[in-house]
């Protein structure tokens, strides 16, 4: 090997990595993070000024091992990580578990992976920045603490296996109070106006569309408006024009790039971020979690040479942005392309796409403003004062237009002049509704935790990903429903005024969060004992502190022992408190009708639901779970009673009852032992015997198509026909045929089909598979220890109360030691 040992994070960095560095330099990587807490136990020690019981993770051992041996032979180590307080921790630990010297200058940081960046890294080594460490180290310990000592309070108090997070619980907080606000939204209807008009200008004609300045608030204002725009003559009242300016955004920052991959790409926050990650791996950006809209003066030039060289001198104008976040300070640069020159790249589709939205990003932050001429008009009537407006924009000079944004065809209005006669064509008042305040998507989310400064970039995509796994938060469409609204309108053709009732869908949502029953009831509960914890100034305090540790200006234990104290106090109140389950708290809806029983909504052990009636001797309560899209402090009893009306028979079919119910994945059919899921377009309540007849032949001819070939010689092998075509099932495992053989699948020998079986990776398993239990039998045990994991998690819950108890005797050190300080 060569005299040099390099280790990054990531196997993909090493390759492109060794590729630059040549034969005298072996790159490695520690795939991540090598130590952390472990995940068994606190572990950290309180009383010992928090000191981190940090352990070699179970799957990194072997890496750690590599990497010790080629660290012996190796006459130089450098620690390549990341350039963030992640990346220094890591290079911390390798550091420390490696037994390298702390003095020794050898951590090399660059933030694009470019021959250059490389090699200047190498020039310029530095030791372990040790204020980054403990920056890190608190965020670490902290979050811990939080997460171990709330979590089993949630599952005394709310329901077993739940968890509680700094950051991710004021996320779902902040969903919550959304959804309460949308739920305690009174909408308002109200009337604009609207005016075509059209006329003739040196003899070409010219239609110009209107909006009148004022907002009705009933039918019969809208109504008086349009009745006296009968006989009224209209005139251009004003015409202004002026000039403006469109200017270019900032290069992307981690957040912001988040936010626009959403709105323009259509790209959920964590798969952003691993595309963006490939990128970075593969050298053709700059690193991707950085908080800077800087960029340095060779991007600059580089920019400035290829907006000349394609656009001309009128379309550049460098310009240096400032950022306001004081955590920027550990990141040096905006993320932009390492090499402006290319415009493209290969890879997936996302890969490029993702580039492409980076490089005309950072290209049209260092050019022209956009020009614009602005244009308002305002259009009279004999018969009163208001005044109609028409807003038109053309863009006179395209600058950065030309690279990031669609600029359509603006909207042109025609050369009016002031006393010009307009000629009506319809004058029409619509009916329209106050908005409710918009869910979050993900990208808006991002926006709201950024303005609010609670995370870092880093963080924003696991903490969706993790209120989204836990189930506080769902991400779904939601149909939207129909809403009838007025149209008061005057044709000039017979001077009649029409009033009209219209329908419309409204309130459909595409990929937005939505809190669950179980998530409202943990943010309630959190603000209900731990309100500090979850107030948005306390958490936006916290990075606050974590940057003054990264600066040198605050130590780490005394934040941590500054916060734990008064933590602490409330988690030992919060958990001597009587009482039971917060999920039992029930509300009653009203009265059944029919029986006279209450009907109450609750939180049950399989989820939300509504029941009917009590237990009164051998008389036991109806129960219906409430559907995906209802939640416990919403359903109406009208919902409850409906929920009720399932399962319900619909006759026999072939001798065999067929009846209609609603499960977890929606209403079905069951009809001899198999369940047949109900389409959007019908409803389960009215579906007929009929419908449902056809709906399970439907299932049976799909299902008959599926089997495209079965073999004699072993019952286990079959062709099946998927999604993406037909492909090999066997034993319990699907295998995906060689393209060469895939169209003529169905055709091949038995003795061929089985060879793809032993050459070909399963694709998915449902069973056991001999190929998979040879190739991984890891996993394997993995599956068979799950249930054990499962009941050890239910049993610590008197341990972890034990545990709490145990916290209370150190919190007196703490104490101790915050007051001797």
């Amino acid at each position: 090997m060569g005299d040099n040992l390099v280790i990054v994070e990531s196997p993909a960095k090493a390759k492109t990595i060794e590729k630059i560095l040549g034969s005298d330099y072996v790159v490695k990587s520690s795939f991540g993070h090598i130590r952390d807490l472990p995940k068994k136990g606190l572990g950290i020690d309180i009383e010992n000024n928090f000191l981190p019981d940090y352990q070699v993770s179970v799957d990194k051992k072997a890496v750690v091992t590599e990497l010790k041996q080629l660290s012996k032979k190796a006459k130089m180590v450098w620690l390549a990580s990341d350039e963030d307080r992640e990346g220094e921790s890591i290079a911390w630990h390798l550091s420390k578990e490696l037994g390298l010297d702390e003095k020794s200058e050898n951590r090399i940081v660059f933030h694009e992976i470019t021959a250059t960046a490389i090699k200047n890294a190498i020039k310029t080594p530095r030791t372990i920045d040790i204020n980054l460490v403990n920056a890190q180290q608190a965020r670490r310990v902290l979050d811990r603490l939080v997460g171990f000592e709330l979590s089993p309070l949630l599952w005394r108090k709310v329901r077993p296996s739940l968890s509680a997070g700094r950051v991710q619980s004021v996320a779902v907080r902040l969903i919550v109070e959304r959804e309460r606000e949308i739920i305690a939204f009174n909408s308002k209807s109200f009337y604009k106006v609207i005016g075509d008009f059209s006329i003739m200008k040196n003899g070409i004609p010219y239609s110009i569309k209107t909006e009148l300045a004022t907002r009705f608030s009933t039918i019969e204002e809208a109504t008086a408006f349009v009745t006296d725009c009968k006989d009224a003559d209209f005139s251009i009242n004003s015409v202004e024009k002026k000039p403006g300016k469109r200017s270019p955004s900032a290069p992307f920052t981690t957040s912001t790039l988040q936010q626009e991959a959403s709105r323009k790409l259509g790209l959920p926050v964590a798969q952003t971020m691993r595309v963006a990650q490939k990128l970075y791996e593969e050298g053709h950006i700059t690193y991707m979690r950085t908080d800077s809209l800087n960029l340095s003066k060779d991007a600059v030039a580089a920019i400035s040479k290829e907006v000349t060289g394609e656009w001309g001198d009128e379309y550049l104008h460098t310009r240096h942005y400032t950022t306001s976040s004081k955590g920027a300070q550990e990141a040096h640069e905006a993320i932009r392309p390492s090499c402006v020159e290319n415009k493209t790249v290969n890879g997936t589709p996302q890969e490029k796409k993702l580039y492409a939205l980076i490089w005309k990003r950072t290209v049209a932050s260092q050019m022209a403003d956009a020009k614009v001429e602005k244009t308002v008009i305002q259009v009279k009537n004999s018969n009163n004062s208001h005044l109609f407006i028409a807003k038109g924009e053309v863009i006179t000079f395209e600058g950065f237009l030309k690279v990031y944004e669609n600029k359509g065809e603006g909207i042109f209005l025609p050369p009016l002049t002031q006393g010009d006669i307009m000629s009506p064509d319809l004058v029409e008042a619509i009916e329209r509704f106050d908005q409710k305040p918009p869910r979050y998507s993900e990208a808006s989310l991002v926006r709201q935790l950024e303005e609010l400064m609670i995370g870092r970039p880093s963080t924003y995509a696991p903490t969706i990903s993790t209120i989204i796994n836990r189930g506080y938060v769902v991400k779904e469409d939601r149909d939207g429903f129909e809403r009838k609204y007025n149209v008061v309108s005057l044709s000039w053709k017979d001077k009649i005024v029409n009033t009209e009732l219209k329908s419309e869908i409204s309130g459909a949502e595409k990929s937005k969060l939505f809190p669950t029953d179980i998530g409202i009831i943990v943010t309630d509960y959190l603000l209900k004992h731990f309100s500090s914890v979850l107030d948005y100034n306390f958490t936006a305090s916290v990075e606050s502190e974590f940057d003054d540790i990264a600066d040198g200006e605050m130590q780490w234990q005394d934040m941590l022992a500054k916060f734990y104290g008064g933590f602490h106090n409330i988690v030992v109140e919060a958990g001597s408190e009587e009482g039971g389950y917060a999920t039992a708290e029930q509300r009653l809806l009203g009265v059944d009708p029919k029986t006279g029983k209450n009907v109450i909504a609750r939180m049950g052990r399989f989820g939300a639901m509504v029941q009917l009636g009590e237990a009164e001797g051998e008389l036991k309560p109806k129960y219906a779970g409430l559907k995906p899209n209802m939640l416990i402090e919403t359903v109406t009893l009208e919902d409850a009673l409906s929920l009720f009306q399932l399962p319900r028979s619909l006759g026999e079919y072939e001798e065999k009852e067929m009846v209609v119910g609603e499960g977890r994945f929606g209403p079905y059919i069951r009809h001899n032992s198999v369940f047949v899921s109900i389409p959007k377009e019908y409803e389960p309540l009215e579906i007929s015997d009929e419908e449902a007849i056809v709906l399970i032949e439907a299932k049976r001819k799909k299902d008959r198509e599926k089997v495209l070939r079965v073999f004699p010689e072993d019952e286990k092998l079959q062709i099946l026909n998927g999604r993406w075509g037909a492909y090999v099932f066997y034993d319990g495992a699907n295998y995906k045929a060689p393209i060469a053989q895939r169209e003529k699948l169905a055709e091949l020998s038995f003795e061929e089909v089985m060879e793809i079986v032993k050459t070909v990776t399963p694709s998915a398993s449902r069973g056991k598979s001999k190929t998979t239990a040879k190739k991984t039998p890891v996993k394997k045990a993995a599956v068979k220890k799950e249930p054990v994991e499962k009941k050890v998690a239910v049993k610590k819950v008197t341990v972890k109360k034990v545990a709490v108890k145990k916290v209370a005797v150190k919190k007196v050190a703490v104490k101790k030691a915050v007051e001797k300080k």
